[in-house]
């Protein structure tokens, strides 16, 4: 997008934050700094922060991906927001893999006979599938059987490949960019990977990547029996060719996170408060993390509003590339010293807090590295005295933000109202909603719009958010 593009849409969001969020009377702090906190952090509010998020997506493409320009529009907002309420905001840049499919990719057989494949039931592209289109040969390289194959593991599978054929490979025992790399290396034009055969091997291969940019030939994966298709047709001695295109962006892309700390408090024992900003390719994701990303922001704006001085610094982080990996809070922690490590006294993470058919899940303290009993604790007994039913959940354990920090000792805790996951009938029963339904049944899809959040959900998980945050910043 050009710059004469980017400017009015920021225009636009810094336009429509002042009417809502910035119109507020001074405050003065409460005496129970906790529960001023809480009564401050509306869901009203957060549900504005995200409707800007779902702007920003709007005005550039649908989506909030890293590296894209929707991205950018979300951490300027959030910048700005810091910024009017009077933090110091640390924009940190860093480089992100950036994948796109520009057109429908295809895969037929054009000799001896015609015959199409179906994208999306056939085949489909592999992520960071290089650009191109070919008409040639098809060789089949080492395929081996069901279950014991490394076709295309070696550069020795491929003595028998004409320079310019399409290398058709069978899925087997070392990762797809390493059998697309030694087949573009042996001059491949295009690369087929088909699955497996085994049980629970026969369909396309969805969600497959190469791992980030580098291969610059198509390659797509397909189902075992396109796959057999094409193997059969070599081996019955027949000139086999094939038609394979792929239009594609795979490339780095410069990213950031968003940082901004409380000017006062003791460094040491720093309360570090993150969610994700971007979102994944297919839609706006704003439960997934615009709801995060929302109610950070705004605990972080009444916080300043409000006057309070938590006795340990607050330190608020909005990371991006969270989808391809938690590459911004990787990034984050890696530069940070020992020191510097040392002195987080926890991570608390927020990542889907308006999932429509919600539950109430904190993060389980007991899971090996990644939780901490103590802020377990904080969360659980906010929630008990509340009358609010909670249950210990760890299936983020290795799929979101607090990862890193945990990884390097720092304790961890979060919420989350659930993603694909199916809410059952035990669910329904203490949280509401539809059992034998998805939690979020708009997880990663166009559909995660403002109108997919729960406003009941944001209401109760933001005043849990604020009053662990403050509760753990305000510890002897």
């Amino acid at each position: 997008m050009t710059l004469r593009r980017i400017i009015p849409i920021l225009a636009l969001l810094v336009l429509l934050s002042l009417t809502a969020c910035d119109a507020q009377e001074e405050k003065q702090p409460p005496p129970d700094k906790a529960e001023g906190l809480r009564s401050a952090v509306t869901a009203e509010a957060i549900l504005h922060h995200a409707r800007l998020f779902e702007v920003a997506a709007e005005a550039n493409g649908g989506n909030r991906a890293a590296g894209t320009s929707g991205y950018n529009a979300s951490a300027e907002y959030v910048a700005d927001q810091l910024r009017k309420a009077g933090y110091t905001v640390d924009v940190q840049p860093f480089e992100a893999p950036y994948y796109e499919e520009l057109l429908p990719a295809k895969l037929e057989v054009v000799a001896p006979d015609k015959r199409p494949y179906q994208e999306g039931e056939d085949f489909s592209t592999l992520q960071f599938s290089g650009s191109g289109a070919v008409v040639a040969p098809v060789r089949a390289v080492d395929l081996g059987e069901p279950g014991d194959s490394s076709s295309g593991c070696e550069r020795s599978d491929f003595q028998r490949l004409v320079r310019g054929e399409v290398a058709l490979l069978r899925r087997g025992s070392c990762p797809f960019e390493e059998k697309a790399l030694q087949a573009e290396e042996a001059g491949a034009s295009a690369v087929v990977i088909f699955n497996d055969g085994g049980e629970g091997q026969t369909g396309i291969l969805k969600g497959g990547t190469l791992g980030g940019p580098g291969i610059s030939i198509p390659v797509v994966g397909a189902s075992f029996d396109v796959g057999e298709d094409l193997a059969n047709l070599v081996e019955d001695g027949r000139e086999a060719a094939v038609r394979v295109a792929a239009s594609t962006v795979s490339e780095n892309r410069r990213t950031t996170n968003v940082i901004a700390e409380t000017k006062s408090g003791d460094e040491d024992g720093t309360v570090v408060v993150g969610a994700h900003l971007d979102s994944v390719s297919e839609g706006p994701g704003i439960n997934d993390n615009g709801s995060g990303s929302a109610t950070i922001l705004e605990i972080a704006r009444q916080m300043s509003e409000l006057g309070i001085k938590p006795r340990k610094k607050v330190r608020f982080a909005f990371w991006g590339a969270e989808e391809l990996g938690m590459l911004g809070s990787k990034h984050y922690v890696e530069r940070l010293s020992e020191g510097e490590v040392d002195e987080i006294g926890a991570y608390l993470n927020f990542d889907m807090l308006g999932s429509p058919n919600y539950v109430r899940f904190v993060y389980d303290g007991s899971s090996g590295p990644f939780g901490s009993g103590n802020v377990e604790e904080v969360f659980m007994d906010y929630f008990a005295s509340q009358n609010l039913e909670a249950r210990t959940d760890s299936t983020l354990e290795d799929r979101s933000d607090h990862g890193p920090f945990a990884e390097e000792g720092v304790p961890v805790g979060g919420l989350f109202t659930g993603a694909e996951g199916t809410k059952t009938k035990e669910e329904a029963t203490l949280f509401g909603g539809e059992a034998g339904e998805p939690h979020d049944p708009c997880y990663h899809e166009a559909c995660d719009t403002v109108e997919n959040l729960n406003p009941r959900a944001l209401d109760e998980m933001s005043d849990a958010a604020a009053h662990a945050t403050l509760v753990l910043a305000d510890e002897e």
